[in-house]
């Protein structure tokens, strides 16, 4: 390893993560797992690797690069891309087997047009807006563009329909309950005007897994929570997940400084005694918030000790005190175990004001994962 700053990724956990989605919503039921933006900064090749192997039934990602990186890696699970596909991707989409997401007459006539010129054919899924208010036709509008897709684009395949839950991690279950019943009544008008069943309607994010049976449908879509994370405090934790991340570093360089020394960019902080500091080389282009200047903290040898000063871009400091063990190489945890202090992404969250999602997204491309056997 030639950059000690690292991503040790749990691939057991995840493991037991969707293990434990597959005994809750049942063995007839496909699971997608939303691989997008890197596996959330897991690694999109070796989880999607690993879910291949453990029977997963589909990969979601975000863009046509993405899916055709998992192809080049020798992923075989099929792929649906999220999202509409701009015409100049639809060509190396459908050639790399990445299905696409449709919910607009003039995107799925170019994906028509773009495989009548070359030969080809392609499943697609219908995305209908039943609430989420950001893509997707709506429900009115629905079975016509079905019976669009199926009367007029011969080299289209209309194999699924699906919507996105936007609350369905509230603890109300009010809304997403209608939802779902509105959601299902398009799947129904839809089938009623093409005149069979679709193989796979699908609308169960992470919260609707946990909370919500009757969205379960064909398919389930879980995200977040095969990661590890419930996607909301108030989420049921009707499925018990471990954490499938650990982001460290090491002690890179250590001095005693006397009281009165100020550390870091801007002197935002000065010693207000003889201390130890310790530089570690991660900072926020590794995806350390520099949000933690002065207020975030790390674990060495099983200890809590605060960061000191301005995080910088790829260097940071924490403050040891008057006396200490500490030695450089000793490794530091931003997020993880060391003896029975913890370090969570939820606390990441909490301090930045933000979601676990975005925390382990912005882990960047540069810390090394590192991977547990699974």
């Amino acid at each position: 390893m030639l950059y000690q700053t690292h991503a040790r990724i749990h691939l057991n956990h995840i493991r037991f993560n969707i293990e434990g989605i597959r005994k809750a919503v049942g063995a007839e039921r496909k699971i997608l797992i939303a691989v997008k933006a890197n596996a959330y900064g897991h690694g999109a090749v070796a989880v999607s690797r690993m879910a291949e192997q453990i029977g997963v039934d589909w990969l979601g990602v975000a863009t046509v690069p993405e899916g055709m990186q998992l192809r080049e890696a020798g992923i075989g699970l099929p792929i649906l891309k999220l999202s509409p596909a701009f015409p100049e991707e639809m060509e190396a989409a459908v050639r790399s087997r990445v299905t696409l997401a449709v919910g607009e007459q003039s995107n799925i006539a170019a994906l028509e047009e773009i495989c009548a010129n070359h030969g080809l054919t392609t499943h697609v899924h219908l995305k209908v807006d039943s609430g989420m208010g950001r893509i997707g036709v709506t429900v009115a509008e629905a079975p016509a563009l079905a019976a669009f897709i199926e009367r007029e684009c011969p080299h289209l395949h209309l194999e699924g329909v699906f919507t996105h839950l936007p609350v369905s991690d509230s603890a109300d279950p009010t809304w997403t309950r209608a939802q779902i019943e509105r959601f299902n009544g398009v799947v129904r008008a839809i089938e009623t005007t093409v005149g069979h069943k679709i193989e796979l309607a699908h609308c169960s994010n992470s919260g609707a897994v946990l909370g919500h049976a009757p969205g379960w449908m064909d398919m389930v879509r879980p995200g977040i929570m095969i990661y590890g994370f419930y996607p909301d405090e108030g989420t049921p934790r009707a499925i018990p997940l471990k954490r499938g991340l650990s982001f460290l570093t090491r002690i890179s360089f250590l001095k005693k400084v006397t009281a009165g020394t100020s550390i870091g960019y801007g002197r935002t902080w000065i010693a207000p005694e003889d201390t130890w500091i310790a530089t570690i080389p991660a900072g926020y282009a590794d995806g350390f918030n520099r949000l933690f200047s002065n207020r975030g903290r790390v674990l060495i040898n099983g200890r809590s000790y605060p960061i000191v000063g301005r995080i910088c871009m790829d260097q940071s400091m924490v403050n040891l005190g008057p006396e200490t063990t500490a030695k450089v190489g000793d490794e530091v945890v931003l997020i993880g175990k060391s003896g029975l202090e913890e370090i969570t992404v939820d606390e990441w969250a909490r301090e930045l004001k933000t979601i676990t999602y975005e925390v382990t997204c912005q882990i960047n491309s540069r810390v090394e994962r590192i991977y547990d056997r699974y």
